[in-house]
């Protein structure tokens, strides 16, 4: 961050600690220990934390180590695997493992994406005042460098051109586009990418625009980020963004549904590419990714920027709570793990092996030429991650949103001792509380036709304007509640409010807070929403909706935020309301 410059988001306090746990793939999945045989029954047992994107995959592996009668200094190891975020363990490990994570046995082996987390870890520990968890350099079990991918026809295009830089192929004119290569009639080029805050792929493409701008692999300082050309060269790159995704797995998934839909040329996407590690293009183009399980009808080419990129390098870590056996049985798994067959099993699912090599079948679904000889960027310092994410805040691409709050007379319900409305604007307030001040935001509210709102069943509460916080806490908590769901009419007019307020240099977008379904029958049909709605490829307005509370018709909702290219969240669990508005938030 440059000297003299605040952080545009209070909620950083601790660099991506505080969000961390709302990373890419929420949750945490236990993996059941299989059931001991009478002669394992005094294995040591060893814990382990893995990232989710493998997670599944480790469990397997434990259970086939579990079987295999290994001996270790004459002793057998009990291996037991536990998926959960990375940022989410990392935040359990700084905060005390049980008051964090009580339904989880603490582990003694943590297997994150990325050493990025590692040396989060070390910075929070060092604030704590306690010895370092994670102090030094870590074996990978598998390796995922990040890429650029596009749409066949796209991504060759691209690659026709030779050699070409992340500023040669993100950073692309938005207003120029695809014309720069011969191609106007595919419009504006804009393109996927996660929130560094919350996920691990984000902050590597994040970094690697960093060291892109400084041309340089390694050696990247706080004080490069504080140059004017690396400032707006990163600017330009994030002038880009479609929005920003708070899970890339979701992104493709969507992307595939779309695939599948589309029909001859229709585009599926607004997005001309999309940022992450290869492991997940070869996920995609294989199928897995897809609701039938079915092969894209255009598959996914990886680019690989002639600077260099970011490898994401799965490291093996052995805490200090393993006890000098467990720490006998973890080296025994890590080489297990490191072993021929299980090697194997992670190329299966596109990933590189403990050296980076890649599989020839990944290199052939991924396509991409030199995919084999790739030049990596060295990891920042934890200290100069801090400053990217800072400097980050400032440089993002900005949105304009439309924030519209369900207040029908059900949002009177009970949640616990509070109504449905406080526990929903509570959380919006928090929710809006974490934008950047250059952001603009407008507010809505909308039911039926009442008495205060005669005409029309919703009404503007808060013009699209730079966000005043106090002001807009105000008028949102204000509202009057009364009246039935006007939901569909009020998406469709809220919709055309911002295609006609469309600013090309932000991000559009209209987000929906509902508890209910569709109770107005002057406007009913929902096909005819999704075909209003539907996305523009150069004009893309996408629709986020949270379902909240039981009451809500996710399904619909889920159908509205598609035809736009959006997302639906689901918090009819009114517990997980804060974490489902910040994960909105942190698409913008």
């Amino acid at each position: 961050m440059a000297a003299g410059q605040r952080p545009a988001r209070p909620w950083l306090p601790h660099a991506v600690a505080v969000v961390a746990g709302l990373a890419v793939i929420a949750g945490a999945y236990l993996y059941v220990r299989p059931t001991p045989g009478t002669d394992r029954a005094d294995c040591v047992p060893l814990e382990v934390s893995s990232s989710t994107e493998k997670s599944e995959l480790v469990a397997q592996l434990a259970d086939r180590y579990n079987t295999a009668d290994r001996r270790f200094g004459g002793r057998c190891a009990q291996v037991t695997v536990h998926g959960l975020n990375s940022g989410e363990a990392m935040e359990a490990l700084a905060g005390g493992w049980t008051l964090t994570q009580p339904k989880i046995a603490e582990p003694q082996v943590w297997l994150p994406t990325s050493s990025l987390w590692t040396g989060q870890l070390r910075l929070l520990d060092k604030a704590a005042g306690r010895p370092a968890q994670t102090p030094g350099q870590y074996p990978s079990i598998a390796n995922s460098p990040l890429v650029i991918a596009m749409p066949k026809d796209r991504g060759e295009l691209v690659q026709q051109r030779g050699p070409l830089g992340w500023a040669d192929v993100l950073g692309l004119s938005g207003g120029t586009g695809w014309a720069a290569f011969g191609k106007p009639e595919w419009g504006r080029f804009t393109f996927g990418k996660d929130n560094p805050h919350l996920s691990t792929s984000g902050l590597a493409a994040t970094i690697a625009t960093y060291y892109a701008a400084v041309n340089r692999a390694s050696d990247l300082t706080s004080e490069d980020l504080a140059q004017p050309a690396v400032t707006q060269f990163v600017r330009r790159i994030e002038a880009n963004v479609s929005h920003y995704s708070d899970d890339s797995v979701d992104l493709l998934r969507g992307l595939a549904e779309a695939d599948a839909a589309a029909t001859g040329d229709a585009p599926a996407t607004d997005m001309s590419a999309i940022v992450l590690q290869e492991e997940l293009v070869y996920l995609y183009n294989q199928g897995q990714l897809s609701p039938t399980g079915s092969k894209p009808r255009v598959p996914l080419v990886a680019v690989h920027p002639k600077e260099g990129t970011f490898n994401l390098d799965h490291p093996y870590v052995v805490l200090p709570s393993a006890d000098p056996a467990q720490r006998e049985a973890a080296e025994d798994f890590l080489a297990f793990l490191r072993d021929g067959p299980q090697q194997r099993s992670f190329a299966a699912l596109g990933f590189r092996d403990d050296e980076r090599r890649p599989a020839d079948t990944l290199l052939a679904t991924v396509a991409g030429p030199g995919g084999d000889k790739l030049t990596y960027f060295d990891p920042p310092t934890p200290e100069v991650v801090g400053a990217i994410l800072g400097s980050w805040d400032t440089l993002r691409k900005k949105a304009n949103i439309l924030l519209a709050v369900d207040t029908s007379g059900s949002m009177k319900a009970g949640v616990g001792d509070r109504t449905r409305f406080q526990v929903a604007t509570d959380a919006a307030s928090k929710a809006i509380g974490l934008l950047n001040a250059a952001d603009q935001v407008a507010l809505w509210s909308f039911s039926s036709e009442t008495p205060q709102r005669p005409k029309r069943p919703y009404s503007e509460e808060v013009r699209l304007a730079p966000l005043n916080r106090d002001a807009f806490n105000r008028k949102l908590a204000g509202l009057r509640i009364g009246g039935n769901t006007a939901l569909y009419a009020t998406v469709r007019a809220a919709h055309r409010t911002l295609l006609d307020r469309y600013d090309p240099n932000r991000i559009n977008a209209v987000v929906v807070l509902t508890d209910g379904k569709n109770e107005y029958q002057k406007d009913s049909d929902l096909d005819r929403l999704l075909r209003d709605i539907a996305l523009d490829p150069n004009k893309p307005v996408k629709v986020f909706c949270v379902a909240f509370d039981q009451d809500s018709d996710l399904a619909a909702l889920d159908r509205i935020a598609k035809a736009s290219a959006g997302k639906a969240f689901d918090a009819k669990n009114p517990t997980t309301i804060d974490e489902a508005l910040v994960k909105v938030v942190s698409s913008f």
